[in-house]
């Protein structure tokens, strides 16, 4: 049976990353949290919860504000490029899973960058450097790439190039988690009910326990 409560989590892991590469490519700039979140995400490798992949469901309160708003309705022009990134994002990972040899690179790299991490900080330009690397690497090598528009004055920048590829990388983690949860992308078709009402469900407990 789907546990439909941590779908909407990888869920809202994989928006809140999509969010965030559009507004670094479109106005150079992203919540500091919310790329924190973004790159601890790397680094859970066997987390006992879904929510624990981002540190908790509290940080993740604006990908569920925006799945919420995409799963009552796709009428949402504002969201156009989101919706894309995210389903490029679930694309991509779907490619890589079938990589055993990318996987294993990726894996190895990672233990690597977070020595890194853990002497700098998460979001330490260096550490932005190492993933974005790891990300080019790796699932650039796709002959399906993702493409990013926004700003060229950002997109140009190698800081904020970077941290595009990191968020993007990310997202396939969160859609690794959706994956393993069952997660399908008919499931955004023939069960957003479901996943609403556990969107809505996280919400309320996250502003609940905030108040």
């Amino acid at each position: 049976m789907s546990n439909w409560r941590d779908q909407a989590l990888a869920l809202a892991g994989i928006f809140q990353s999509a969010v965030l590469v559009e507004r670094l490519a479109k106005t150079g700039t992203a919540p500091l949290e919310q790329l924190e979140t973004g790159v601890y995400s790397l680094f859970q490798i066997n987390p006992d919860r879904a929510e624990d992949v981002f540190g908790g469901a509290d940080r993740l309160l604006p990908g569920l504000q925006v799945s919420r708003q995409l799963l009552r309705s796709r009428q949402h022009p504002e969201y156009t490029d989101c919706l894309r990134y995210a389903l490029s994002i679930l694309y991509l990972q779907r490619q890589l899973s079938r990589k055993s040899d990318l996987l294993a690179i990726i894996g190895s790299r990672l233990e690597k960058a977070k020595v890194q991490a853990d002497h700098f900080n998460l979001t330490h330009e260096n550490v932005f450097s190492n993933l974005a690397g790891v990300y080019g690497d790796t699932l650039s090598t796709f002959r399906f790439r993702i493409q990013v528009l926004g700003d060229f004055n950002f997109l140009q920048q190698q800081r904020i190039a970077n941290q595009i590829r990191t968020m993007l990388f990310a997202g396939v983690r969160a859609a690794t988690l959706w994956r393993q949860l069952g997660g399908r992308r008919l499931h955004l078709l023939f069960q957003r009910k479901k996943l609403l009402a556990a969107t809505d469900e996280l919400i309320a407990r996250i502003e609940s326990s905030n108040i």
